[in-house]
């Protein structure tokens, strides 16, 4: 049977669920989609503002305007037409009723859940299609569906984040998987930017050593990069770099070896403290 099962009012720029229907099942099925209305809501700012994603059985449509994002999961065999119609009903509805302000300094998650009662409505009125009174209304939605259709979103570019795996997911053959070397690292403090430039300096000093300007231009790397096993590969280095000075205790003075410990020590001390960045809130969408 071809129906609408929920539907959720997403604020884009963080993800922040504004309202949603509360008649959530609790089949395996549904607590899939769930997991990728989380996944969807945290790319929403990087997505266009009509989409479709197809999970096997179910499909999750949006439309996104003004800063908020209207979401619905229904099944696979839903028209288009309608689904779409019911999201354009629920932006509509929702722009009269709350300003962008509101919207925009909204912090708590769901605060605008009474408009569940409107979202509960007219998901009932579309799950009865003979029941719409809205046929020219339908007939300019498909219109402008034929000239500008929902962009299809790829399992690919949904990336399997929080694990999220099923059935159905198909082999991206690694397009849109998050390597490690394409993870992103925490802003660059001001700490952080000394270190890099002390550690440049040692990495000159030690240029004539050869092998032993190695390791001070590894951890320029791992302060700038991020890779598989940074903390580690950081602490490792740092012991070389201890190594390295004991070896050359009787060629440098005491200030020397305090100085190139120090900054290794520092240098080690941000990298671990500028961690990757941690993934969108979960407002458990």
């Amino acid at each position: 049977m071809s129906m609408i099962l929920s539907a959720s009012v997403i604020r884009v720029r963080d993800g922040l669920p504004l309202s949603a229907s509360t008649d959530y099942e609790q089949s395996t099925g549904m607590q899939e989609c769930r997991k990728y209305f989380k996944m969807l809501s945290r790319k929403l700012a990087q997505l266009p503002d009509r989409c479709t994603l197809k999970t096997g059985h179910y499909n999750i449509n949006f439309i996104s305007s003004l800063g908020v994002s209207y979401m619905m999961l229904c099944t696979d065999n839903y028209p288009n037409v309608l689904a779409f119609s019911f999201l354009d009903e629920l932006q509509k509805e929702f722009i009269t009723t709350y300003n962008m302000m509101k919207t925009n300094t909204a912090v708590r998650p769901y605060c605008f859940i009474e408009f569940d009662n409107f979202i509960q409505r007219t998901k009932q009125r579309y799950n009865n299609p003979r029941s719409l009174s809205t046929k020219i209304n339908l007939s300019d939605m498909q219109t402008e569906i034929k000239l500008r259709p929902p962009y299809q979103i790829s399992m690919c570019e949904l990336g399997s984040a929080n694990g999220v795996t099923s059935a159905f997911s198909v082999d991206c053959k690694g397009a849109g998987k998050i390597s490690s070397a394409h993870q992103r690292l925490e802003p660059a403090t001001l700490s952080g930017i000394v270190g890099f430039i002390l550690s440049l300096l040692c990495g000159a000093l030690n240029l004539i050593r050869g092998f032993h300007a190695i390791e001070s231009l590894l951890q320029c790397y791992l302060l700038v990069y991020y890779t598989g096993w940074r903390n580690v590969k950081s602490f490792l280095t740092f012991g070389l770099i201890c190594l390295c000075n004991m070896y050359l205790y009787e060629l440098r003075n005491l200030w020397q070896l305090f100085f190139h410990v120090t900054v290794g020590a520092f240098v080690t001390l941000q990298i671990w403290l500028r961690q990757a960045q941690g993934k969108a809130p979960d407002y458990d969408v």
